[in-house]
């Protein structure tokens, strides 16, 4: 079967091509999962935020915080506020959970969303357990939103382009970790 088309369809064409195109650059892009979860065992999250420095009444965030288990020990712990923000509704949900039933809710707030679209300004310490290329992508927002002297930990994964201001290997469930410390310099 042979199909014909008029010249007024070859016509209209670009101009079809050209709103499509329009229409989509202008669509919102889809939050981008940047990780797989995995959780982080509990004595490296505690050495996590005791390598950071974190203090009491600082601001933590935890970009891509799964179950929350950094937002909890931070608040408990080392009696910080904390703020997770992770893509999965359900590691959400299980999250507030804990976050409830430990009666934390006014030092832990978790947000639903993109980490991409979240500004983490407030931040004193950031934690992240992002692959390398992951990092990457999250380097120019905390470049551009943290402020001087803000600690950035990241476990397993450096952050390229950053000298990190501590390393240090530690192990748990004998299996050995990398936790990578870096310090945003004074302007």
């Amino acid at each position: 079967m042979r199909m014909r088309f008029s010249s007024s369809l070859f016509q209209a064409l670009p101009a079809l091509l050209a709103a499509a195109s329009l229409a989509w650059a202008q669509a919102p892009l889809q939050p981008q999962k940047l990780a797989p979860y995995v959780t982080s065992p509990q004595p490296i999250v505690e050495k996590m935020l005791e390598l950071a420095r974190l203090k009491s009444g600082e601001t933590l965030y935890d970009l891509g915080c799964g179950d929350g288990r950094i937002l909890l020990s931070a608040a408990r712990n080392f009696g910080a506020r904390a703020y997770g923000v992770e893509l999965s509704p359900t590691l959400v949900k299980r999250a507030q959970q804990m976050v409830e039933s430990q009666g934390l809710q006014d030092q832990v707030k978790i947000l639903q969303g993109d980490m991409m679209q979240i500004d983490v300004s407030a931040a004193n310490v950031v934690a992240l357990y992002l692959m390398t290329d992951a990092n990457a992508q999250l380097r120019p927002k905390l470049e551009r939103e943290l402020k001087p002297g803000a600690r950035v930990v990241s476990l397993e994964f450096k952050i390229k382009g950053w000298k990190p201001a501590r390393v240090e290997k530690v192990e748990a469930h004998r299996h050995p970790y990398t936790i990578y410390v870096y310090e945003l310099p004074q302007k």
